[in-house]
């Protein structure tokens, strides 16, 4: 068997993922519950805050991507960087959910260059406000600045509540955008 029973009460496949099943609720629902960093953070900070750090970043016309960037840890979960790189396999299954969410929501399969980035600043910021102090150099972060503002950790209730907000806003101004 190789689907999972979602928020919504629907049964995804990770196998053959249907995108008619891919659902913002599901996607809203799970990253607020889903800790970074495997919960090793100082207090609870979700991948859904971690979006929204993600698209408050960048351009306008990029928010949707970085909304979405980590969307696959919805139906996959959230894997550590270090052990990700052991598991090509993983990666596929995670590559091969992506895709679908792109097909789902018309997003291009490529990530911006402004949500890479993003994504790095968000990870500085995050290691400096969030993990515990330690003076090791992160090699996926060498040249890059944290964000001046710090964190404040939101409960899973706000992320939730923001997240989707922004989520559905969005999705409604892409709507608009292609319409127009």
């Amino acid at each position: 068997m190789s689907e999972i029973l979602t928020f919504s009460g629907k049964y995804f496949d990770l196998h053959e993922p249907d995108t008619a099943l891919i659902d913002p609720r599901d996607i809203t629902h799970s990253l607020a519950n889903l800790c970074r960093f495997s919960g090793h953070t100082r207090e609870f900070y979700s991948v859904a805050q971690h979006s929204c750090l993600v698209a408050d970043l960048v351009p306008d016309e990029d928010k949707l991507a970085a909304l979405l960037h980590d969307a696959t840890e919805a139906y996959v979960g959230d894997m550590v960087h270090p052990l990700k790189q052991w598991m090509p396999t993983y990666q596929d299954v995670e590559d091969w959910i992506w895709a679908r969410i792109c097909t789902r929501f018309d997003l291009d399969t490529e990530l911006p260059a402004s949500v890479r980035q993003a994504d790095l600043i968000a990870l500085a910021t995050e290691r400096r406000d969030l993990m515990p102090t330690d003076p090791a150099i992160w090699d996926r972060l060498a040249g890059i600045e944290p964000s001046p503002e710090h964190i404040r950790p939101w409960s899973p209730a706000e992320a939730r509540h923001t997240y989707h907000q922004r989520l559905m806003d969005q999705l409604a101004i892409e709507h608009r955008r292609k319409a127009a």
